[in-house]
């Protein structure tokens, strides 16, 4: 696959993150769809943790000014930009001082969840969606790595449906067998019906732990890539119900072809 404009949003990214499966799949493939033509742009959080003079980022002004509105609240979007080394590959960060001054990614130093992990989570979705918008570059995939980046296929396929940036984007999630501890905040359904989405799938969130937000974003996504060889039953059984398009587990050292052919029975329909 050639020739496509291919988002990709994650919570991790070798080297401004720690070294986990996610950070170097994404690093890995990103580079590989880069250099097979494709025109390629990466978004993930600006977490506190993140050295921004190390790693050379700096904000993007006619792009940063924007207020969305989280909980009735308008809170400032923050854009930064910067390149991943040895490789022509820019990355936008999603800053906000409310939600990503802080020096932890999704827990405080005593290992506790954090209370509006929902609205950190709904802030980088909606700052995502709005900036690609402003960018005026239409992706053909979306492919998302992490939980939160969770909630933007809901997004999507709900608030910006008749989006012409968005009409036609498959949708591709990869999904790991790693929860978070604990659950979102309990009025996480009501925050996202305020912005306007009123889904039925939306009652998965009505115990908003990691396996239902799992279950929430595959239901609105097109396809999904198993990151990790063992999953829940009731995952399992929530991709055989919905029967999903599924793409099973490959080890990161062979994924840059595997994906490419998957993107590509993704756009299945196109194609024929």
């Amino acid at each position: 696959m050639t020739s496509k404009r291919i988002l990709y949003v994650s919570s991790d990214l070798f080297p401004f993150s720690s070294e986990n499966t996610i950070s170097f799949s994404v690093l890995k493939v990103t580079k590989f769809m880069q250099s097979t033509g494709n025109d390629v742009r990466i978004f993930m959080p600006r977490f506190g943790i993140i050295n921004e003079r190390r790693h050379q980022l700096h904000e993007v002004i006619r792009l940063s000014g924007t207020n969305l509105v989280i909980n009735d609240i308008d809170q400032p979007l923050l854009i930064k930009v910067a390149s991943i080394p040895d490789a022509r590959l820019q990355v936008y960060f999603i800053d906000n001082e409310e939600y990503f001054k802080r020096k932890a990614i999704d827990e405080d130093e005593n290992g506790i969840f954090f209370q509006d992990n929902d609205e950190r989570a709904l802030f980088f979705t909606k700052g995502v969606l709005e900036t690609v918008r402003k960018l005026n570059w239409k992706p053909d995939i979306i492919h998302i790595y992490g939980w939160m980046s969770s909630f933007i296929p809901l997004y999507i396929k709900n608030l910006y449906k008749n989006d012409p940036v968005y009409q036609t984007v498959k949708i591709i999630v990869s999904i790991y067998n790693k929860p978070f501890k604990g659950f979102l905040n309990k009025d996480i359904i009501q925050k996202i019906k305020s912005d306007g989405i009123k889904s039925r799938q939306l009652k998965l969130l009505e115990k908003p732990n990691y396996f239902n937000l799992i279950k929430l974003c595959m239901y609105f996504s097109d396809s999904i890539i198993k990151g990790d060889f063992i999953f829940p039953k009731e995952i399992e059984d929530y991709i055989k119900e919905n029967k999903l398009l599924v793409l099973k587990y490959y080890p990161v050292e062979e994924i840059e072809t595997v994906y490419q052919q998957f993107y590509k029975e993704t756009f299945l329909e196109e194609i024929n």
